[in-house]
């Protein structure tokens, strides 16, 4: 019969760093297996969220301004018709709030998709239908500083979950600065 190994504290040392490596070796290989899915799945997201926000354009130049991306969309002539900004907050009720928003060459807003959000279901991930085209704090086709009606503005706020809308209205309004820079 084999003799039992003893519950010492080196025992105990050599056992856990055994298994403590074990499980680091398994997590590496899943993080190299699924880091490129998972990057792909990513730009893909933006890449549909670009053509979603934005008019009808045959080519995408993408430019940094001030650490943001901004995806400058032109037609068949080289005229500038619509520019995509991905900006975010975290002053969102549930925490970090990401969006792809959408402007005109005019500036007025054309569209935005939710990228990333921490909003309560029910409440504050409203915001994804919220303020889009019939809905009740429609700020399509709008431009200029756009705030809640509970701040002096004419923006309904999403019931019950307005630190989600000024945080929302304030990602729009950030993006649309960047978005006038980047056309500059």
């Amino acid at each position: 019969m084999a003799k039992k190994a003893q519950s010492t504290l080196p025992n105990m040392v050599v056992s856990l760093t055994a298994i403590a490596l074990v499980a680091a070796a398994i997590l590496a290989a899943l993080n190299a297996i699924t880091k490129e899915p998972i990057e792909q799945a990513k730009t893909a997201k933006i890449k549909d969220a670009v053509g979603a926000v934005l008019p009808a354009f045959k080519n995408v130049e993408d430019r940094i301004v001030e650490g943001y991306t901004c995806h400058v969309a032109t037609d068949s002539e080289g005229r500038v018709v619509g520019t995509a900004v991905e900006a975010g907050s975290d002053k969102g009720f549930g925490g970090h709030l990401q969006l792809m928003v959408g402007f005109d060459a005019e500036g007025k807003v054309c569209g935005y998709q939710v990228i990333e959000t921490h909003e309560t279901p029910g409440l504050g991930a409203k915001a994804d239908q919220w303020f889009q085209k019939g809905g009740k704090g429609d700020i399509i086709g709008r431009s200029g500083e756009l705030k809640v009606k509970k701040d002096g503005g004419d923006v309904d706020a999403i019931s019950g979950s307005t630190i989600t809308s000024r945080a929302f209205l304030g990602i729009v309004n950030e993006a649309a600065a960047i978005a006038a820079q980047c056309n500059q």
